[in-house]
């Protein structure tokens, strides 16, 4: 699981310095897949549900699964990159939302609070509390601010599988759900919307966007349950 989080976000920190004025979802993509077979793991989402690409790459008011084209990022977008490596059996996810160039102070302050959020969320991932705990966290921070939570997808468990119980809701009441144990791995994912929490999907049966238009964010960490120190495997130093 460490190794396998560190190639994860080791390619999320190689598409997020990629991010910039006239590049390419494409390119983004292509290194990202260079990226992790270099490192003899296997692009986690490629393939996946039929998903076609290595990475996902959701621009503005993407909220999570935007399919990378040939479409150039531009001054002033925000982009939410979501990627997962497999090694040796087992899975890391990581996502984080980054700004091409100079962004309005309103996106600044949606990207950090989706990603304070996770670290609000953290403070709760102790052995012994409720899931419960963590999600009532993320989602009490992130509504304080008056932005929405997306209530239709939520993050969940990983480890042999990408996708594994429980799933973790960015909302929810304190006490409540599965007491955590040690080892429990959980893929933390805050998805914030700058306006309603509501979202849709486009025609190409992947893509979410914001019901309104209005900008969103993501934030994601593999964590792993261990006493009163959760291990997050997904944050390269």
């Amino acid at each position: 699981m460490r190794e396998a989080g560190k190639i994860a976000g080791g390619a999320r920190a190689l598409a997020a310095s990629l991010c910039k004025p006239g590049v390419s979802m494409l390119d983004i993509d292509r290194k990202v897949y260079a990226y992790i077979t270099h490192h003899k793991a296997t692009p986690s989402f490629l393939n996946y549900g039929g998903f076609p690409n290595s990475v996902c790459i959701s621009i503005n008011d993407v909220v999570i699964h935007g399919i990378p084209s040939e479409r150039k990022l531009k001054e002033g977008d925000i982009v939410s990159i979501d990627v997962g490596a497999k090694f040796k059996g087992f899975h890391g996810d990581c996502a984080e939302t980054v700004a091409v160039g100079e962004i309005s102070d309103e996106a600044k302050k949606l990207i950090e609070v989706t990603k304070q959020s996770f670290f609000e969320g953290l403070k709760m991932a102790k052995t012994g509390n409720r899931l419960g705990d963590i999600s009532n966290a993320i989602g009490t921070y992130a509504e304080s601010f008056g932005y929405g939570v997306v209530d239709k997808y939520v993050g969940h468990g990983v480890g042999r599988e990408l996708h594994e119980d429980p799933p973790v809701p960015n909302f929810g009441r304190p006490g409540r759900g599965i007491r955590l144990r040690d080892g429990l791995a959980l893929a933390i994912e805050p998805m914030i919307n700058a306006g309603t929490r509501d979202v849709y999907v486009d025609d190409d049966k992947w893509t979410v966007h914001t019901a309104d238009g209005k900008l969103s964010a993501h934030y994601e960490n593999t964590v792993v349950i261990m006493g009163d120190e959760p291990i997050i495997t997904t944050i390269v130093e």
